[in-house]
């Protein structure tokens, strides 16, 4: 095989051609490594490589085991990046953070053992903002990562690197994390997949607190609902070091399943409550014909919720996390001066949260949840946009103003993400198609508490009545 047929492979088509002999580990190797040695200079999507000599090498190994009959698994001899805020042994994990620049782990983070165990090879890290913080990857140390559909453009965050790799084809699928939509907004900047799990569905093993922190979630994005619905099939499960974590279950979507009279609820910008760009929200609404093809019935909702309690309740918990999470940096006077603004803001507002704000935030949040059961007595998924802009300029750290509203924080902008991230559901981050700029928007299709498998399966749905996935980047 060429080496570009090579890398347009999906994920699933490369493990089979791999196993079926028809691409030697060696040769997926060497067909992505010229890839990123072409176009990742002026991405910036993968950070961290490893040298060629060594990555061929552990190539030549897994060659040498297909050769005596020997497979460790459906990413044998594939290569994949970690998200630089996931440990990897062995391999710089700097949370693109001054502070961390030469911290080298000497553990994997339990996905990470997982996707070793798969088979796959590790060649570096992806890009993502400081310390996750901000829809927006750059950092003082590895720079900015840029849109491969508009290189003056971001790519979001904060697995901003992860989705610009699968856009450019620098990797065939890619890990991330969710706590303000890095796993969607992304998704739809790049025009790739995102899916952002329950919570509890991926393990994580190297936290330092186990119960309390309960927005992110870590997960899969691919250039394809299949390949999204094998890497979460590998990254989760039950995990004892991850008291919170779900039990292993079958989460491959079942092909051909029949939508006929699914009941799907439009909640568009939440009644008027949300702003958006010009054309972001026409784009996405006109995604709904889709669904109707597939037989769906579609009905507009706006919740009857006061969504101000929403986001203060989110923004509470998330400060207070923040504050408890870094403040041991943040009480050195030489690292605090290596933390941008907007981390020093997270953290000195989450140092004046009492118990009783975060308790009472806690209580909303429940309510909340509680609600979204009684809508989904009457619908089975909910569409949102994945974002409230289209990609905006990559200097820009954060948009302060979107339709005419000024952003009184610098996450503000991305407020859509948070009803499912608050409640803890399932969603899948979907193309949208194009806007009259050229640049790419996104949906999110959330389901039930839980219901991962019944989400990838719409999802999987959609994108096989939609061609926006085989319109890639002019590179």
């Amino acid at each position: 095989m060429r080496d570009n047929e090579i890398t347009g492979l999906s994920a699933t088509a490369l493990s089979e051609a791999i196993h079926d002999g028809r691409a030697s580990c060696t040769e997926v190797m060497t067909a992505y490594l010229d890839r990123i040695d072409r176009l990742n200079p002026a991405i910036n999507a993968i950070v961290s490589l490893r040298s060629r000599r060594e990555l061929l090498a552990e190539a030549a190994e897994c060659d040498a085991e297909l050769a005596s009959g020997k497979s460790r698994g459906w990413m044998h001899g594939m290569p994949i990046a970690i998200k630089d805020l996931c440990e990897v042994k062995g391999i710089r994990c700097t949370y693109g953070s001054p502070i961390f620049a030469d911290f080298v782990p000497d553990k994997d983070e339990v996905m990470v053992e997982r996707i070793r165990a798969a088979g796959a090879i590790i060649i570096g890290k992806t890009n993502t903002p400081e310390q996750g913080l901000g829809s927006q990857s750059y950092n003082p140390v590895h720079g900015v990562t840029r849109n491969p559909y508009d290189l003056t453009k971001t790519v979001g965050g904060s697995s901003g690197g992860a989705a610009a790799a699968l856009s450019a084809h620098l990797l065939p699928v890619a890990d991330g994390g969710d706590q303000m939509g890095s796993l969607r907004n992304p998704a739809a900047f790049n025009n790739v997949v995102g899916f952002r799990p329950s919570f509890g569905r991926v393990p994580s093993s190297l936290k330092p607190e186990n119960f309390l922190g309960q927005l992110s979630v870590l997960g899969p994005m691919g250039r394809t609902v299949r390949d999204v619905a094998a890497l979460l099939s590998t990254q989760a499960g039950y995990d004892p070091r991850d008291p919170l974590s779900l039990p292993t279950e079958d989460l491959t979507p079942k092909e051909g399943r029949d939508f006929s009279g699914a009941r799907i609820a439009w909640l568009g910008d939440l009644g008027g409550y949300l702003p958006f760009e010009p054309g972001v929200l026409e784009l996405c609404r006109s995604t709904l014909p889709v669904f109707e093809k597939i037989g769906c019935r579609i009905e507009n909702l706006v919740p009857d919720f006061e969504m101000t309690d929403v986001w203060r309740s989110w923004t509470t918990l998330r400060s207070w996390l923040t504050a408890s999470g870094m403040r041991d940096n943040y009480d050195d006077p030489a690292k605090r001066a290596q933390m941008k603004p907007e981390i020093i803001w997270e953290i000195e507002r989450g140092l004046d949260m009492s118990a009783r704000e975060v308790h009472f935030a806690s209580k909303r949040r429940s309510a909340w949840y509680q609600y979204l059961l009684t809508v989904f007595d009457r619908y089975d998924y909910l569409i949102l946009p994945a974002a409230q802009v289209f990609p905006f300029d990559a200097e820009t750290h954060w948009p302060k103003e979107i339709g005419g509203r000024t952003m009184d924080t610098y996450h503000r902008w991305m407020e859509v993400v948070i009803p499912a991230s608050m409640a803890g559901l399932p969603v899948a981050a979907m193309p949208a198609g194009f806007g009259e700029n050229g640049l790419p928007a996104g949906i999110q299709i959330i389901g039930r508490p839980r219901a991962d498998k019944a989400v990838l399966e719409i999802a999987l749905d959609y994108e096989e009545a939609t061609d926006w996935l085989d319109i890639g980047p002019k590179l």
